[in-house]
């Protein structure tokens, strides 16, 4: 086997870079907001984000190996291209490094905090639940929308585990208000999921699960719409109890002006839908960064965002 071959599975399945850049505003951010939502000024601790940032891109990564295992038969069968049913790697060697990265996350969190391992071992309950498609899966497979909402439930998981890397280090409980982050995280999610599944007539494949054939090109790019707008309006909530909604206010509508035009386009002249999946993208990272990266920066210097 060729020694590139975990560089082409991370390429085609999780690449880095991508996933990289989004969990680590995403991590930094949950930080930062659950540090002012605290009241407490300046950026996190550097120890904390680097034990977050790294428990949560394995996390993913592990999510994508519970993917792996769940549609091997149907990537068998329809797309063979994928690199574990066409051999390139083996779904053992997948279950493996996921395992390690579970050690990984246990020795992060108990190093850092022990009263970590409560949110951790919840997040990887709903983790294995989520593995076994709650039990359900062909009932759950019919319903596209349950199945949606069921599985994206993982990041408020995430995210409760990310921001105690902060809070549990003065509290029991997570500050007031941080629900609102943990819903803008849920929407974002939502608006990726949606967003990697819209197809152009000309990209659909049989067997092959997408929005667009389940519910239809316009209501497929109306949901990713609505993901949009709940994201936006919860990022401007959040942004509200923080004291800097303004520049909030101007972002979302930027960018959701944004989105209206891509779907518009769509939805007249369907070309492609990895434009949907780039702003999707685009979008989580702007709104993240937005929300507490910046705003932690700017108050370092006694400026307001």
């Amino acid at each position: 086997m060729k020694p590139n071959r975990w560089f082409v599975y991370q390429k085609e399945r999780f690449p880095l870079v991508q996933y990289g850049a989004i969990v680590a505003a995403f991590s930094y951010s949950a930080l930062c907001v659950s540090r002012m939502m605290r009241g407490e000024a300046g950026l996190p601790d550097g120890q904390a984000f680097l034990a977050a940032y790294l428990c949560s891109l394995i996390l993913f990564f592990q999510l994508r190996v519970a993917d792996e295992f769940k549609d091997h038969e149907e990537d068998c069968r329809y797309q063979p291209e994928r690199p574990v049913p066409r051999g390139l790697i083996k779904l053992k060697e997948l279950a493996m490094l996921g395992a390690l990265g579970g050690a990984v996350q246990l020795s992060l969190a108990f190093t850092y905090q022990q009263s970590l391992l409560l949110p951790l071992a919840l997040t990887w309950l709903y983790f294995a639940l989520m593995s076994v498609e709650f039990l359900v899966g062909d009932w759950l497979k019919e319903r596209p929308f349950t199945y949606l909402w069921t599985h994206m439930l993982i990041l408020v998981f995430v995210d409760i585990f990310v921001t105690a890397f902060d809070w549990m280090k003065g509290t029991a409980v997570p500050p007031s208000g941080l629900w609102l982050f943990l819903a803008v995280s849920f929407c974002n999610g939502v608006i990726i999921e949606i967003g990697r599944k819209i197809k152009s007539s000309d990209e659909e494949r049989s067997g092959v699960t997408s929005y667009t054939s389940a519910w239809g090109r316009r209501p497929a790019v109306f949901a990713w719409l609505a993901s949009i707008a709940a994201s936006g309006c919860l990022a401007i909530a959040t942004a509200a109890k923080l004291g800097f909604a303004t520049p909030i206010i101007a972002l979302v509508l930027l960018l959701a002006a944004g989105a209206a035009a891509i779907a518009i386009k769509f939805v007249k002249y369907p070309s492609t839908g990895k434009q949907f999946e780039r702003y999707s993208g685009l979008w989580t990272l702007v709104t993240y960064l937005a929300l507490g990266t910046v705003p932690s920066m700017f108050s370092m210097f006694g400026k307001t965002f």
